[in-house]
């Protein structure tokens, strides 16, 4: 994958450096469009098929939506120019459980440790496919494997993206993989090919792994394969679990090929020919192993041309790699709570080839560049040509309805506003701040409010400068006459229609004229609006507030 530099220095990747004519040119500005030509290049049949995957190890995280997203994001380009697009997920529930994770992820999005399940009855099934083990939750879901898989499913459903959900098991066991699995199996060049790739391959290898009867347990130890009668004889040995080995039951015999699997490396290329899949985007982890492996298999075994690739890079959350065994994850349905579905989808939108951290404590910052984006849209804002461009060609995938007279709150200001709990107080601190003016109509200043809820979550999450709650009423404090003459000074400086920044340095210079210590001013300031000791920057916080309200406080009438 080549990248295209771009005057306001963000990265737009290309797709084998292709470049559109005629028509197309003018949606250059959006990779998703280049990918687009690059599959209609190939002149696939309807509908066109765009697939991701993952293997469901445990809780379903932001970052499994890296090939939902960007899938997505090109199946509407597709759909715009009127084709066919099914875009499909599959889940890689015939792998092997291999370790116990740490936490996980209950069927409401409660992220809980081992210790509120039964940990010892997961150990007992290492090594047994995913939809063999029990949910670990009950009887909520029919195995470990549709629990993890239907949170994500949920997870694409709460975001708004459409797609198929398939289950590798079920591929395997209603005789859909069946042609794959005979293919491969009876291919001379199958296990040479994956020799080149994986030195712990061989020529004489048998590229399968059966499902002991026994114990459950999958084994790569299998010999003789009868196509006719579509068996494999095996011995439960055990299998590799990185470092760690699984011992098997010792059992041998015969079992069917719908009672087993294709290792990944010939999996993946299975499910691109079953599938008819033409699309698939995947992580640089798969670009550097298993997607060179399986481009050579694909056209050697398949006789079949591979999907068009996307490579991308995997993103950090807070700087640390995002991991569903350790509990290092933020879930799609967290992320909703606090941002909403269309900067979720801004955030995978923009710079899809990049390297880029997610980082909870400056949500403001994403929201912010989200409500610029918005901004160059609606021609309210000038901005880079580039930027400026892809904006028109790409926001109105973001929204659900593309609607000039919507209201954006700042998402700082809007924390300021989840300080208070009054709606109507809400309402007339963004009118007086002009978010909000008579002709704002109702369904815009609810939907305004929304992301109040949104970054009062945030600010409770982080426990930020602004988790903190105002209070409506005056708290009964006392003051010595000093504090008192500097509080109602302060009130005449607000008064006059000075900003937030000018507000805070005057807190330290009120206090200096009164010979009031500047910490304990402070303390007032904070008694009179948070019944606290503490709080928020004072003056920049006074400044977001209406300023009769402010000015009334101060001055201890009400």
């Amino acid at each position: 994958m080549s990248s295209h530099e771009m005057d306001d220095g963000e990265l737009t990747p290309g797709v084998d450096d292709h470049e559109p004519t005629g028509s197309d040119a003018d949606h250059h500005v959006f990779w998703a469009d280049a990918v687009a030509d690059e599959i209609l290049d190939r002149d696939p049949d309807e509908p066109i098929v765009i697939k991701g995957g993952v293997s469901p190890s445990g809780i379903p995280h932001l970052g499994h939506f890296n090939e939902i997203l960007r899938g997505f994001f090109v199946a509407e380009v597709l759909r715009e120019r009127g084709h066919a697009v099914e875009q499909v997920f599959t889940s890689d529930d015939r792998d092997a459980l291999r370790a116990v994770p740490r936490n996980l992820a209950t069927e409401d999005w409660e992220i809980v440790g081992l210790g509120a399940v039964d940990g010892g009855a997961l150990g007992r099934n290492l090594g047994v496919p995913y939809t063999d083990v029990p949910d670990p939750f009950g009887e909520c879901h029919d195995s470990y494997g549709a629990h993890f898989a239907g949170l994500l499913q949920d997870s694409a459903e709460l975001i708004g993206v459409p797609v198929t959900f398939e289950s590798n098991t079920a591929l395997y066991e209603s005789g859909r993989f069946d042609d794959a699995v005979d293919t491969v199996l009876a291919s001379d060049d199958a296990a040479s090919v994956l020799a080149d790739y994986q030195a712990s391959a061989t020529a004489d290898d048998v590229p399968f792994m059966a499902q002991c009867p026994e114990c459950g347990h999958l084994t790569p130890d299998v010999s003789e394969p009868d196509l006719d009668e579509r068996t494999v004889a095996f011995a439960c040995t055990g299998m590799e679990a990185g470092d760690d080995e699984i011992d098997g039951c010792g059992a041998e015999g015969r079992v069917s090929l719908r009672e087993g699997k294709l290792p990944w490396r010939f999996e993946w290329p299975a499910q691109w020919t079953t599938l008819g899949v033409d699309f698939e985007p995947f992580g640089k982890d798969h670009a550097e192993g298993s997607w060179p492996s399986g481009e050579e298999i694909a056209r050697t075994v398949f006789e079949a041309e591979p999907p068009v690739p996307f490579v991308y890079e995997w993103f950090t959350l807070g700087g640390e790699p995002l991991s569903s065994s350790s509990g290092h994850v933020i879930t799609v349905s967290e992320v909703m709570e606090l941002v909403g579905p269309a900067v979720v989808k801004y955030f995978f939108l923009r710079n899809p080839g990049r390297a880029k951290d997610f980082d909870v404590s400056r949500l403001d910052q994403l929201v912010d560049e989200f409500d610029r984006f918005e901004r160059l849209y609606f021609g309210e804002e000038d901005g880079p040509e580039e930027l400026t461009a892809l904006a028109d060609r790409a926001y109105p995938l973001l929204v659900d309805e593309v609607r000039p007279d919507r209201v954006r709150l700042p998402y700082t200001f809007a924390a300021v506003l989840g300080m208070v709990e009054d709606r109507g107080f809400r309402v007339q601190m963004a009118r007086d701040e002009g978010h909000i003016d008579d002709d704002t109509p109702e369904w815009a200043i609810d939907a305004a409010l929304e992301r109040v809820e949104r970054a009062r979550r945030w600010a409770e999450r982080t426990d930020n400068a602004y988790n903190y709650r105002l209070q409506r009423d005056l708290p009964t404090h006392e003051f010595d006459a000093a504090t008192r003459a500097a509080l109602d000074d302060l009130a005449d400086f607000v008064a006059a229609g000075n900003d937030g920044e000018a507000i805070q340095g005057e807190v330290y210079e009120t206090a200096k004229r009164h010979d009031v210590p500047v910490g304990e001013f402070f303390e007032a300031g904070y008694r009179l609006f948070f019944d606290d000791t503490q709080g928020p920057r004072l003056g920049e916080f006074l400044g977001e507030l209406e300023q009769a309200f402010v000015v009334e406080r101060l001055r201890r009438d009400g």
